[in-house]
């Protein structure tokens, strides 16, 4: 298939990697001071969760399960730490759909607690700071380990975040039509192709999804931040592409 442009290769070991990656050709407004000053917002559908400037010119649109431990990895030492540094400067903006399709493949009920707990400090505006935690902090797929307890005890690293609010958020479930609304939104974003949902994670960047067969970009943290970058400094080229 053809590729627009300089983008036509798109190989899994040197996605986008084009020469002068690296250098930004715009100046950007002052970075925010740190990931808890990013704004963090719910959106208008219900079920995205956004982080970031508004006007960032490059969106990513992420889709995870708090559970899998792939998306731990991006979160940790894959693409994410480059996304952060790309919201901090506004040149991205960060949205995020949660699933929790794990629960029913593995048994238990982390996911749906995790997500639940993760809108719940989203309504304290510690979304991001939490959202962190819970990646860096990850139980092993196979166990159940996203209890209310254990929620409860992450939540009490974050400043500010515990309070009888929150704790009751966690332990009733308050946001269970979140949760269910969530894994509807990813499932529905699987399209006709995998109506059970894309896989987590995808990344759909500029309305442009990742195909799963260069889904190794994301782990990979400085190529995925080369890709931020060229989107951000050549947007025209990216719009031409063909996925």
């Amino acid at each position: 298939m053809e590729r627009g442009g300089r983008w036509a290769v798109l190989g899994a070991a040197a996605v986008l990697v084009l020469s002068g990656c690296g250098q930004r050709a715009a100046e950007h407004e002052p970075d925010f001071a740190s990931a808890a000053m990013l704004p963090e917002r719910l959106g208008a559908d219900g079920t995205t969760i956004t982080v970031g400037d508004p006007e960032a010119p490059v969106k990513v649109h992420l889709y995870e399960d708090p559970r899998c431990p792939y998306c731990k990895e991006f979160e940790t030492t894959g693409g994410g730490p480059r996304l952060r540094d790309a919201l901090l400067d506004r040149s991205a903006i960060a949205e995020y759909t949660f699933a929790s399709f794990l629960d029913d493949r593995l048994g238990g009920t982390g996911s749906k607690k995790a997500v639940n707990a993760l809108r719940a400090s989203l309504e304290e505006g510690k979304f991001v700071e939490y959202h962190e935690l819970l990646y860096a902090n990850q139980p092993e797929e196979s166990v159940d380990g996203y209890t209310d307890a254990y929620l409860l005890k992450l939540a009490g690293e974050v400043e500010g975040l515990r309070s009888p609010e929150f704790d009751a958020a966690v332990k009733s479930m308050k946001y269970r039509a979140f949760v269910t609304a969530s894994e509807q939104a990813y499932e529905k974003a699987g399209g006709a192709k995998d109506p059970e949902g894309p896989g987590t994670p995808t990344a759909v960047i500029n309305d442009k999804r990742i195909p799963l067969e260069y889904g190794a970009l994301l782990m990979e943290r400085d190529t995925f931040a080369q890709l931020l970058q060229e989107i951000h400094d050549k947007p025209e080229e990216w719009d031409a592409t063909t996925l």
